[in-house]
């Protein structure tokens, strides 16, 4: 019983697992963080190298489905989550779409 509870858990949750396009995610994380800080990261600023499989998305047009990345930067003691939106196809992953928000409660 324990373990059929466990396992629905797990696959309930989205994975921390190895994508196809996560180092390309992991790659474009400093370079989004970078433009919405509006300076370099030299020294002060940190990519997390997790990458977390969030649920596919549908495309804006047609039925495709698009995968979801989520990885996680920080600046100082800001902590900023960045969603990379890519589709895969023979020639590999191609980046869709990509967000940044800060974490933080601006009330």
């Amino acid at each position: 019983m324990r373990l059929t509870a466990a396992i629905l858990l797990l696959s309930a949750t989205p994975a921390l697992a190895q994508h196809p396009c996560a180092k390309d995610a992991i790659e474009k994380a400093k370079p989004l963080l970078e433009l919405h800080h509006g300076e370099k990261l030299e020294g002060f600023g940190t990519i997390d190298d997790k990458v977390k499989v969030l649920p596919a998305i549908k495309a804006l047009k047609g039925s495709g489905r698009l995968d979801v990345l989520e990885v996680w930067g920080y600046i100082y003691k800001a902590e900023y989550r960045m969603r990379f939106i890519y589709v895969q196809s023979k020639h590999g992953c191609g980046l869709m779409g990509q967000e940044i928000i800060e974490n933080s409660n601006p009330y």
